[in-house]
């Protein structure tokens, strides 16, 4: 039993040390590159006999990705299923072997290019944004809603002023929202005041009003939204980091560093301290007694010549 165990522990700690080591990484990151660039490759035309070799490339990354991800169960155990992406990572490549999926099936097509997405899991850079993301949901629920009612009241306003004499851009309130949702890049902003300006003087309130509370105050307030939860995610990123604990002792490792570094500061003063009393303490009674430790370093010895 107990060797049982020696030899599990030892798979654990070898897969552990091949999951977390750089070149693994460098190698599944590649990988991961050229099943991309498979991917490119096969919506070009191309020759019939690069058919049965493009299609051993895809189950050459097959191989690959579930050895990658047994070696990270294996060294991680249960831990790996603490993680979201570990358990993206799993989905996408255990997907390709459901039963009834083809090579030309769309859902298979989808599956392989979820795999590029994997790359993110690879750079906390983009785990980070990724994680903005999802955390301003919550305010991009809110900041929808507002955009959703601005839309509709200058939507039924533009269809009251413009619908009879534009219908193409304002005949429906449907047509109406889409227009002022196209203006939100300004691209069209002239010729519709243009347009406008030939109905009314007023409509120039019209657009003004509209560019002002669109353009300069809901999208900053999106910015503002995506801004502060990217924040909070670059400090939970942090925090995360801070809180590993690789040699499983209940501590996480950068306070391990801390305490570690602490004690020897600790060390270092006490040595300090010693040495400056052995010094003081130095009376013309006990010279030769504490002359001995000075002999050694003055090749003479104080002992000596008290002789």
């Amino acid at each position: 039993m107990c060797d049982q165990r020696r030899t599990v522990h030892r798979m654990k700690s070898r897969a552990a040390r091949i999951a977390s080591s750089r070149a693994f990484e460098i190698f599944i990151v590649v990988m991961i590159g050229l099943n991309a660039l498979l991917l490119c490759v096969e919506t070009y035309p191309y020759p019939q006999f690069l058919s049965p070799w493009l299609h051993g490339l895809e189950w050459f990354f097959r191989i690959v990705f579930v050895v990658e991800i047994a070696l990270r169960i294996t060294a991680s155990g249960r831990d790996f299923w603490r993680h979201g992406w570990n358990i993206f990572d799993f989905v996408v490549i255990a997907a390709v072997f459901i039963p009834g999926l083809h090579g030309d099936s769309a859902a298979l097509r989808v599956i392989r290019i979820a795999r590029v997405v994997r790359l993110v899991r690879f750079s906390p850079g983009l785990r980070t944004i990724v994680a903005a993301l999802l955390r301003s949901l919550p305010g991009v629920g809110g900041f929808l809603a507002l955009a959703m009612v601005t839309f509709y009241v200058y939507g039924m306003a533009g269809w009251l002023i413009f619908g009879t004499t534009y219908p193409d851009e304002y005949g429906t309130i449907g047509r109406a929202v889409l227009t002022l949702f196209v203006l939100l890049s300004l691209e069209t902003l002239p010729g519709l005041i243009e347009d406008g300006l030939a109905v009314s003087p007023w409509t120039l309130v019209y657009y003004v009003s509209y560019v002002l509370i669109t353009v300069n105050l809901l999208l900053n307030i999106l910015i503002a939204v995506i801004v502060n939860s990217m924040e909070e995610a670059r400090r939970l990123e942090m925090t995360s980091s801070l809180g590993r604990d690789d040699d499983r002792d209940g501590v996480p490792d950068e306070i391990d560093r801390i305490l570690v570094s602490q004690r020897l500061d600790d060390l270092r003063e006490l040595i300090a301290s010693l040495e400056k009393d052995l010094r003081i303490d130095r009376g013309p009674d006990d010279q030769s007694a504490v002359g001995l430790a000075g002999g050694g370093r003055d090749g003479t010895g104080s002992a000596l010549s008290s002789r």
